[in-house]
């Protein structure tokens, strides 16, 4: 696995990604880099936290590592490996660890992803040792000042084969994300796209109207990225209808029943 590139940290300002608070989290989680501390993001997909987290590590002047998990990751994706360069057998870091040594913020995200051994590495990051053993080099390191670990997960997508063990969520803070507000959600959406917030309105209602639908005939409603996604393509002249079978009917279930009932939807909002 190649290591992530970092995030170039910046100071809060222009550099730092747009991401519209929808309570106290910057603050919790200004408190917790302060601090030390690692912190849990709970919520559903695409509702905001990756753009959080590059948001605040720009706000705060990290760099920032970010990990994708997924089934296949193992604790040596993240601490690193022995590899063959230029004939000589030579360590490179992971990603996690570089983050220890440079003192950056580390970003799993979707953590229950990655395999079990993932979490056993976790833990003694997560108390007062902050410490990353690496067994392969013989090291034990101390987490540089300003390291941060971060995870996130969906709670609501999570079966009872993967989802944290409390002996783990304990050892974090956590902050739960929901979708915005109609009313932030229509500035996020309009800012994010450039549609004026009066034609993304109608489409933050027909979200609303799609969430209702989770766990019915949706595994999963709509996302806040996927409105985007949907506002940018009628910003940029494709038809109304078009854009929302391309991103809020269609990445959401290949049931064509399923599909027809949505569209119903689509016709009472806009109809």
């Amino acid at each position: 696995m190649r290591a992530p590139e970092p995030m170039e940290g910046a100071m809060e300002g222009a550099a730092a990604p747009f991401y519209f608070p929808q309570g106290d989290e910057c603050e919790v989680f200004a408190a917790a880099q302060a601090n030390g501390l690692p912190l849990l993001l709970k919520g559903p997909t695409g509702c905001g936290k990756t753009r959080f987290v590059a948001h605040m590590a720009a706000r705060l002047g990290r760099p920032l590592y970010t990990v994708a998990c997924h089934d296949d990751l193992s604790a040596a994706d993240l601490i690193g490996r022995y590899l063959l360069k230029g004939g000589e057998t030579v360590w490179v870091d992971g990603p996690l660890t570089r983050a220890v040594r440079e003192g950056a913020i580390c970003y799993l995200d979707e953590v229950v992803e990655a395999r079990k051994d993932v979490t056993v590495v976790l833990h003694p990051l997560t108390d007062d040792r902050r410490i990353l053993p690496i067994d392969r080099t013989g090291e034990e390191l101390q987490a540089a000042h300003g390291f941060m670990l971060v995870a996130s997960y969906n709670p609501g997508y999570q079966n009872i084969l993967k989802t944290l063990k409390p002996s783990t969520r304990q050892r974090f803070l956590a902050i739960e994300f929901d979708f915005p507000s109609p009313e932030q959600e229509t500035e996020i959406v309009a800012v994010e796209s450039g549609l004026p917030a009066q034609k993304v309105a109608p489409l933050v209602r027909l979200a609303g109207k799609l969430r209702g639908l989770k766990g019915q005939d949706l595994e999963e409603g709509v996302s806040t990225r996927l409105l985007v996604y949907c506002a940018t393509m009628i910003h940029q002249g494709m038809p109304v209808e078009r854009a929302i079978r391309a991103a809020m009917i269609e990445p959401l279930t290949d049931d064509e029943d399923v599909k027809a009932g949505l569209f119903d939807l689509v016709t009472a909002v806009f109809g």
